[in-house]
């Protein structure tokens, strides 16, 4: 198959939506030339399996083709294309002497179409248009962010004319956003990274106040638990934005999102009407746990390193290591933390085999 006949395909499942069967005959007749088209045209990630000795001519099954650890996309090129065909390039978050993970994309047709699927499935699934409010800066002013591009798009398909970004020039007033929310008379998608809410919450309990939002409000919070100043866990910030916002815990979801990935992952908690934090996969991705020194996959039940599958990854890698720990459930995956401590020698081996091959020797 030609890339371009992969991407019709592809689109094709996406447009299906979310609740499409996630049909594994489907997904591997398309993950294993997708496989072969990136291992030609990446030197790269062709390194990768050599040294693994992969050779995709004897490839059979999806969870046999090797993974690009996120750490990789901050020291190699990781596209099967040229610079110049580059249309978007997203980076990682980090700070100004952090290197920082790129995702090249030289088309956004599978990258807008995996992300309005899953968003509008997931956070608008009951109606056509809401009122957004981004606790973070527009895609203009922060160009090379996957999160500020998604709401923009997100903005453009399910929002309404007064939708807005609260952070501009790198400022924003949580005072004025505290006087909007306690005026609200119509719901909202209040939605932002969940340090963004910690500073929302830490301003109303300075304020002293306790907020009712309208029913039919719903919150997105993404972008990890870990800020400059602390840390604290999903539970902890949800039961914040419940007892503050006035929330009901099944209206605030979760999204788990990675630069180096063209698709996301959210908690149906808003869909079913039951909070949750299992992240759904959708039916053009698939998820293993792994164990980090072997690379083999986890006993069911058990915690290993999530590797992620995704067939919207056309023109860079179909299989993302993270450093992310979890656990299998059925349908999805639920996040543990951060791989701690040492890289393990299998992560290890697979980041030195996109830079030096002969590094990488076991």
């Amino acid at each position: 198959m030609t890339r371009a006949e992969i991407e019709r395909a592809v689109l094709a499942w996406i447009a299906e939506g979310v609740d499409a069967p996630a049909d594994d005959a489907r997904f591997e007749s398309l993950a294993l030339p997708l496989f072969r088209l990136q291992y030609e045209r990446g030197a790269a990630y062709r390194r990768l399996c050599d040294v693994f000795s992969v050779d995709p001519r004897r490839v059979r099954r999806w969870q046999d083709v090797p993974a690009v650890p996120t750490g990789a996309f901050k020291e190699a090129r990781i596209a099967i294309f040229p610079p110049e065909a580059t249309v978007r390039t997203f980076r990682t978050s980090g700070s100004t002497t952090d290197a920082r993970g790129a995702l090249h994309l030289d088309t956004l047709a599978l990258y807008d179409a995996s992300l309005l699927a899953t968003f509008g499935a997931f956070l608008c699934p009951e109606r056509e248009r809401i009122r957004f409010l981004v606790l973070a800066p527009s895609a203009a002013e922060a160009p090379d962010s996957s999160l500020s591009y998604m709401f923009e798009r997100a903005i453009g398909a399910f929002g309404t004319p007064d939708s807005r970004f609260c952070v501009q020039a790198g400022e924003w007033d949580p005072d004025t956003l505290c006087a909007e929310l306690a005026g609200l008379r119509a719901p909202v998608l209040l939605t932002g990274t969940a340090f963004a809410f910690v500073h929302l919450l830490d301003r109303l309990e300075a304020r002293g106040e306790t907020l009712a939002l309208p029913k039919g409000t719903r919150v997105m919070e993404t972008g990890g638990f870990k800020g400059r100043s602390r840390e604290l866990t999903r539970e902890a910030l949800h039961g914040s934005i419940s007892a503050r916002l006035g929330m009901p815990r099944a209206r605030i979801v979760n999204q788990y999102g990675m630069c180096e990935l063209g698709s996301q992952f959210y908690e149906p908690s808003l869909r079913t009407g039951t909070a949750t934090d299992v992240k759904f996969v959708p039916p053009w991705v698939r998820t293993r746990a792994i164990d980090p020194a072997t690379l083999e996959d986890v006993a069911p039940g058990e915690a290993g390193v999530l590797v992620h599958f995704d067939l919207a990854n056309t023109g860079s890698a179909l299989a993302v290591m993270t450093s992310d720990l979890g656990v299998l459930v059925d349908g999805g995956f639920r996040v543990l933390g951060r791989l701690r401590g040492a890289e393990a020698r299998g992560c290890s081996i697979a980041a030195d085999a996109l830079l030096d091959p002969a590094r990488a020797a076991p």
